[in-house]
C-alpha cells in the first residue's frame, strides 16, 4: 500500500468517527502537512460561518434519547455530536445519524408491491395514489369485518411524543381498532410494579454513584444504559462493591467484583432464598416495614385482605399491638403488628409479611442452589451482603431475566428485597429501572379523546403471528406498522412472516425497506430525526426535549403526522390532526410548567437536583405505601404474593421437550443497534460487526463438533437462527446467548426461534423461556 493510499484510509476513518467539520477544527493548519501537489488534498474545506448552523434532537428509538447536536452546512448535514451539557457522551450511533439520514437505500416514494411478498418488487407511486389506496381499503374493511378488521402495530423504533400517539388517536377516531397488549420489553415490569408501588419507570440513575452495593441483577448497563454508566464507574471508585447476575458474563461482568451465572428463569427462586436469610437473620428494616408498606395488612384464611369497610379499597385493618386491637393503617400512634408472634394467639389472620415468609420458608439455600445451580455459599454471601451493605441498589432496568414466562414475579421479588430491607426512597438505593421526565412532570394528550371509539379486544404482542394467522380473536384484513420491526422482533418470525402474508393490506411507514417493509403491499417513506419538528417528553430521558428540523428530507419522505393530517381529512375529521405542529407540542407540555419558548433554548430537566423515586418512603399508591399483597394478580387465578412457578419452555419445566432441544437460549443486546434500528448503519457495520454471533460454551461446542468461528445454527420447531459460533466460557453451560435485531437481508433475526408465550399477569414477553439445539451448518 502507498503513503497515499495509506493516508487516505486513515483519513476516511477519521472522518467516519468525528465528521467533517471535526476533523477540520482540529487544526486550521491541519491539512496543509500534507503533500500540496497530492490532488487529493487540492479541494480544502471552506466553510463560512454565516454559513454553519447549529440543531437539537434526540434518538428517538427506544435508548436513553441523549441530546444531540446537529452541524448543517448549506442545508446538508454533515456532523452529529453530543449537545453540551446534557451530561452523557452519545454514543456512535448517535453520531453516525448522519449515514442514516443519507443512507444510498432510503425510502423516497410511495411504493407499491407488484410482486410476491417478500420479494421487494414494488414500483413508485405518488402519495395522492398512496393515500387513495389507504382509504379505499380502510373503508372497505370496515364495511366487511367492522373496526375490528383494522390492526395498528407502533413499538419503539420512535419514542417520540407525538408519532405513535398521532396514529393511535387516528385510528381510535375512525371507530376503534384492534391493538397491540403488552409490551416486548416491560410488561412484567409494569403488571408488577403499578400496583406494587403506583408508578412505572422510575429510575435511580442519578444516585448510583452513591451507592455502596450494586446488584445488576439480568441487566447489562454498559450496554443498555452506556451514557450513563460513568455512574456505575464513579461508584466503584468510591468504594461500590458490583455483582452481576446473568447466564452469561456480560460487559458489565467483566467490569464487576463478581459474576453469578443463573439457569435462565429461576430468578424468582435465588430472590425468595435471599428473602428467607434476610428475614432468619433478622436483617429487614421493621421501622419501614411498618411506616412504609403493606407488609403489615392483616389477610383471613379464605386469603382475603382484611378492610374496615368495603366501600373504600383503601381502609386496609391491621392489629395494633400497644392497644391490641383491629384498627385502620393509618391510625395515628400505632404499631402495626409485623410478624405472627405479635397477634393474638388464637387469631384467623396473618400479616402480609407472614405469608411472604410463608412462600420463602422452603427455599433453603440447599433448594436455591439446585434450582438456580449458584452455590450454597454464594447465595448467603448475596443476600446478607445485600441486606447489610447500604445503600444498595438492584438495576434492574427491563432485564431479560423479565422477559420470561412469570417475568412480573421476577420484576416482584426484587422490590420485595429493597423493601424488606429498607433499600429504597433514598440515594444509592431502590431499584433502578427506566425512566424520564414522566415520572417527574405531568403531561398531557396530544389529541382529545375519540368520541366514538368502541372496545376492541387487543391482540397479545407475542402472539401477533399465532393470532392473526389463526384469525384470533377475528380476522385482521387492514395492518399499519410503524416505528416497529414485527420481523425482527417479534418472537416465532416464520409465524409473523405468515401473518403478514395472511393479511390481504399491510402498510409499512419507514426508513429505509426494511425487513418488515419487503412484505408490505405499500411502503410509506417516513422521515428521520432532523427531518421534521416533533417533541421528546418520554420515559427514556428525565429532560424534555424540542427536536427541531435541520435539513429537508429526502424526495418524497414525510413525517407519520403528516400522513395521518391527510387521512383525517379524508375521513371527516381533519380539524383534528391537521393543525400545526406546534399545536400538538404545547398540548402535551400542557400541564407540565415547561412551554415550547423555554425549549427553544434547550433541553430542560423538570426537576432539579438528584432524582429519587419514592424519597422518604412515599410510594405513588393512592395508600402512599407500597404493596406486597397484589389482588390484581390474585384476580388471574395467580398467587397475590411473590412465589416461584417454573419456567414451562425449560430443561425442568420440559424434560419431553427438552430431549429434543437441551439448550436453553437467552436472548443479548449489542451496542451496535437498539432492537433492530441502525441495523443496516453503513458507519456501524464497519465499526462495530456485520454478522451474527451465537456464544457457546466449550463443552456444548464439543458435544456437537462445533468449532470457534463457524457458522453454526440454532434451531427448534418454531425455526433456525444461523450464526457464527463463539466457544466461549463467558457463557453457561447448557445455555447459548443469541445477538437480537438482524434483519432478514443479514440472515435473519434470533426471534426465529423465540418462544412466543403470553406471560400471564402483564402480557409481556417470553423470549427468554427458550429452548433450541444447535448444529454445524454443512
Amino acid at each position: 500500500m502507498s503513503k497515499n493510499q495509506k493516508w487516505e484510509l486513515n483519513r476516511r476513518t477519521l472522518l467516519k468517527g468525528m465528521g467533517a467539520i471535526g476533523v477540520a477544527a482540529l487544526s486550521p493548519n491541519a491539512f496543509s502537512l500534507v503533500n500540496e501537489n497530492n490532488p487529493i488534498f487540492n479541494q480544502k474545506p471552506r466553510i463560512k460561518l454565516s454559513e454553519y448552523k447549529t440543531f437539537r434532537s434526540t434518538c428517538a428509538m427506544e435508548c436513553l434519547h441523549c441530546n444531540l447536536t446537529a452541524f448543517t452546512h448549506k442545508g446538508k448535514l454533515i456532523k452529529i455530536e453530543a449537545s453540551e451539557g446534557f451530561n452523557v457522551k452519545c454514543c456512535l450511533r448517535g453520531m453516525s445519524r448522519t449515514k442514516w439520514v443519507y443512507h444510498k437505500d432510503r425510502l423516497t416514494t410511495p411504493l407499491l408491491r407488484v410482486g410476491e411478498k417478500g420479494k421487494a418488487e414494488f414500483k413508485p407511486i405518488s402519495w395522492d395514489e398512496a393515500l387513495d389506496l389507504i382509504e379505499k381499503n380502510i373503508r372497505e374493511t370496515i364495511d366487511k369485518f367492522g373496526n375490528e378488521g383494522l390492526f395498528i402495530s407502533t413499538h419503539a423504533g420512535n419514542m417520540d411524543s407525538i408519532k405513535n400517539d398521532m396514529g393511535k388517536a387516528f385510528f381510535d377516531y375512525l371507530g376503534g381498532s384492534t391493538k397491540q397488549a403488552g409490551s416486548l420489553c416491560c410488561s412484567a415490569v409494569t403488571a408488577a410494579m403499578i400496583p406494587m408501588v403506583g408508578l412505572r419507570y422510575a429510575d435511580t440513575r442519578d444516585t448510583v454513584k452513591e451507592s455502596r452495593y450494586i446488584l445488576c441483577w439480568g441487566n447489562n448497563p454498559a450496554v443498555t444504559m452506556q451514557a450513563y454508566f460513568k455512574n456505575y464507574n464513579q461508584a466503584r471508585r468510591n468504594g461500590a462493591r458490583m455483582v452481576v447476575i446473568d447466564p452469561r458474563f456480560n460487559e458489565t461482568a467483566a467490569k464487576a467484583d463478581e459474576w453469578i451465572p443463573i439457569v435462565p428463569g429461576t430468578d424468582t427462586a435465588l430472590a425468595l432464598g435471599m428473602i428467607k436469610i434476610i428475614i432468619e437473620e433478622n436483617l429487614t428494616d421493621k421501622p419501614f416495614l411498618r411506616a412504609h408498606t403493606g407488609a403489615v395488612y392483616l389477610v383471613n384464611s379464605q386469603q382475603k385482605l382484611l378492610r374496615q369497610s368495603d366501600d373504600d379499597q383503601d381502609s386496609y385493618l391491621v392489629f395494633d399491638t400497644l392497644s391490641q386491637q383491629l384498627v385502620h393503617h393509618e391510625t395515628p400512634n400505632i404499631v402495626p403488628a409485623l410478624t405472627h408472634d405479635e397477634l393474638p394467639a388464637n387469631a384467623d389472620y396473618m400479616t402480609v409479611f407472614e405469608q411472604i415468609y410463608q412462600q420463602a420458608q422452603p427455599w433453603t439455600v440447599e433448594k436455591t442452589s439446585q434450582e438456580t445451580d449458584i452455590p450454597t455459599a454464594t447465595i448467603m454471601r448475596l443476600a446478607r451482603d445485600y441486606a447489610t451493605t447500604k445503600p444498595a441498589m438492584i438495576v434492574q432496568n427491563m432485564s431479560g431475566a423479565q422477559r420470561t414466562e412469570f417475568g412480573a414475579y421476577v420484576a416482584a421479588s426484587q422490590f420485595y428485597l429493597a423493601l424488606l430491607t429498607g433499600n429504597i426512597g433514598k440515594k444509592g438505593a431502590g431499584i433502578c429501572d427506566a425512566g424520564g421526565a414522566r415520572q417527574m412532570a405531568k403531561f398531557s394528550p396530544i389529541i382529545p379523546p375519540a368520541p366514538n371509539a368502541k372496545p376492541i379486544k387487543p391482540i397479545p404482542v407475542a402472539k401477533v403471528g399465532d393470532w392473526i394467522v389463526n384469525e384470533r380473536p377475528h380476522p385482521i384484513n387492514f395492518w399499519w406498522i410503524m416505528t416497529m420491526g414485527v420481523m425482527t422482533q417479534l418472537p416465532n418470525t416464520n409465524m409473523v412472516r405468515n401473518a403478514l402474508k395472511k393479511v390481504p393490506f399491510v402498510v409499512v411507514a419507514d426508513n429505509l425497506m426494511s425487513s418488515t417493509a419487503l412484505y408490505a403491499d405499500l411502503v410509506l417513506p417516513v422521515t428521520t430525526i432532523f427531518e421534521d419538528t416533533s417533541l421528546m417528553a418520554g420515559v427514556r430521558s428525565q429532560y424534555v426535549q424540542l427536536m427541531e428540523k435541520a435539513v429537508e428530507p429526502p424526495g418524497e419522505a414525510k413525517p407519520d403526522y403528516w400522513i395521518f393530517a391527510r387521512l383525517a381529512e379524508r375521513f371527516g375529521f381533519g380539524e383534528v390532526f391537521n393543525q400545526p405542529i406546534e399545536h400538538y407540542i404545547d398540548a402535551c407540555l400542557n400541564g407540565s410548567g415547561i412551554t415550547r419558548e423555554m425549549l427553544e433554548k434547550g433541553p430542560v430537566r423538570p426537576v432539579e437536583g438528584d432524582w429519587v423515586p419514592f424519597k422518604d418512603g412515599i410510594f405513588r399508591t393512592s395508600t402512599k405505601k407500597a404493596h406486597f399483597f397484589i389482588e390484581e394478580w390474585q384476580s388471574k387465578n395467580f398467587s397475590p404474593i411473590v412465589t416461584y412457578y417454573p419456567v414451562k419452555e425449560s430443561i425442568k419445566g420440559s424434560p419431553e421437550l427438552a430431549k429434543k432441544y437441551p439448550l436453553m437460549a437467552v436472548q443479548r443486546k449489542l451496542a451496535r443497534s437498539v432492537h433492530s434500528s441502525h441495523g443496516m448503519n453503513e458507519w456501524i457495520l464497519e465499526v462495530q460487526r456485520n454478522q451474527p454471533n451465537m456464544l457457546i460454551h466449550p463443552n456444548d461446542a464439543l458435544a456437537r463438533g462445533i468449532k470457534d468461528g463457524e457458522w453454526a445454527i440454532a434451531f427448534n420447531d418454531r425455526g433456525e437462527h444461523r450464526a457464527i459460533a463463539v466457544v466461549t466460557t463467558h457463557i453457561k453451560q447448557g445455555v447459548i446467548s443469541l445477538d437480537n435485531g438482524w434483519w432478514e437481508q443479514q440472515g435473519g433475526s434470533s426471534s426465529h426461534v423465540t418462544n412466543d408465550h403470553v406471560e400471564p399477569l402483564g402480557n409481556g414477553h417470553c423470549c427468554n423461556s427458550t429452548l433450541v439445539n444447535v448444529r454445524r451448518e454443512a
